[in-house]
Formats: structure tokens, sequence, C-alpha cells
């Protein structure tokens, strides 16, 4: 065979090799993430809250039951152990009184680590106030809406009361306000750096927190006799607001 026909069909072979199609690597796949379950029990002081027959002494001394207890949690973030942060997409969860499965709730796909503080909106921000139609915790027909100008109800309290100067002896708290000097809008931050929440890969650690209703009454002094209904954005329901801004507390970390 003559050299360039040598050289030819080396040449070729290596085309023709070079040609064929390898098969890209197989990614590697990393599952870093854990989940984080939220449990709200709601109290009165240092006692369990029971709907409708339980009766409770507020710290002005009004006697008050509870039949309705409403609010939303938003815009939920994280605290590592090394100062960064981890946000909740979609961060919009309404716990209700009456529907015990929305007391408990997730946050999934979360970076694994040891986190030592949570930060939540009482209430929903701006943007979605002035979004038009929502959907799931955002649902008007949860009953936690008023109209397109004002927007949500952050919270509702609703309930009877001797001292209340309603005919039937009602009160009711509906308090909303996403913008101006009487916005609603709370950021709350609990910190549990002595105990904190370490999430391990393909876990679920838990954080129970209690919602105290006394908190609700102080320590901006509402009265009965002379607040028993709160329905509008005002100097009043940013009051409430702000008494109700200290009614969260972590009660315990679980981690697995």
């Amino acid at each position: 065979m003559k050299l360039y026909n040598v050289v030819f069909f080396a040449f070729l072979v290596t085309t023709i090799f070079s040609c064929v199609k390898k098969d890209d690597p197989k990614p590697t796949i990393s599952n870093t993430n854990g989940e984080i379950g939220f449990e709200f029990s709601n109290y009165a002081g240092n006692t369990e809250l029971v709907m409708n027959t339980g009766k409770y002494v507020t710290p002005g001394n009004d006697t008050v039951s509870i039949s309705k207890f409403n609010y939303y949690i938003s815009n939920i973030r994280f605290q590592k152990s090394d100062g960064s942060y981890y946000a909740e997409s979609g961060s919009y969860h309404l716990v209700q009184s009456d529907v015990a499965a929305s007391k408990h709730f997730h946050v999934e796909t979360m970076p694994t680590g040891t986190y030592v503080s949570v930060s939540f909106m009482i209430g929903v921000d701006s943007a979605k106030n002035t979004s038009g139609v929502q959907e799931g915790a955002l649902d008007v027909l949860n009953g936690m809406f008023w109209d397109w100008n004002t927007g949500y109800i952050m919270a509702k309290l609703e309930g009877t009361s001797p001292q209340s100067p309603a005919s039937d002896k009602t009160f009711q708290y509906h308090i909303g306000g996403f913008s101006g000097a009487n916005s609603a809008l709370r950021m709350v931050t609990l910190d549990f750096t002595a105990t904190p929440l370490i999430l391990n890969t393909g876990k679920e650690s838990s954080i129970n927190i209690k919602a105290d209703v006394l908190k609700w009454f102080a320590p901006n002094n509402i009265s009965m006799a002379t607040t028993n209904a709160v329905m509008v954005v005002s100097a009043k329901s940013k009051l409430m607001a702000d008494n109700y801004a200290n009614m969260f507390s972590v009660t315990s970390i679980a981690n697995q």
C-alpha cells in the first residue's frame, strides 16, 4: 500500500470515530434539602384556647369567650447560624381557628443546615393586596377580604364578653390596612439561638409556635366597654396590630 493511502485511511478512521456521539456524563444528583413543619397552637395566656365555651380574662379585666381567631402568616424567612437567609417562595398561609389543618403547614425544599431564627409577616403584603383575584390562602372566599381598596383582613378576632355594650354581647375585631400611617402589616422575628433548628438531608424538623390571644388587648389597653368593634382601618386598628405583633412565641423545636 502506498504511503498516501495509509495516511488517508488513518485519517478516515479517525474522522469516523470522532463523529460518533458520546454520551453526556450523567449529572451528579445531590439532595441537600430538608423540610420544616410549622405547628401553631392558640392560647389565652398559659391556657390552651377552647373555642366558644372557654372564658378568659384580658389584661384590662374583661371576660371574653372566643369564637373566631384567624391570622395570615406570610413572607417567611429563616436565618442560618452563618448569617445567611432562606426565604420561602409564594409564602402565604392562613391560620383559622375552625380549620385544624390550617394550623400545620410545611416549608419544603429548604437547604440543610443550622437555623437560629425565623421571621414572618402578620398579614398580606401590599403587592398581593393590589394584584387582583388570588387563590388558595388568599382566596376572597376565606372571608378575610374587605374590598379592592382596603384589601385583606390581616387578623380577625371575634367572640362575646359580658362587658361588651352590644345587645348580643359580641365583639368583632377585623384588622386590616396595607399602607399609610395606620397599616396593620407587622413583621415578627422569633429567635431560637439557644435551641437551634437543625435541618438534615431528606428530613423534616418542626417548630411549634404559640399564639396568645390575650396579647390583642395590651400593652395598648383595649377596653371592651369602649372598643367592642374595630372593622375599618383606623388609629385603633393600628394599636391592636401593635399589640398582636407580640402574640407569638416558640414553644419547642423538634429536629430529626
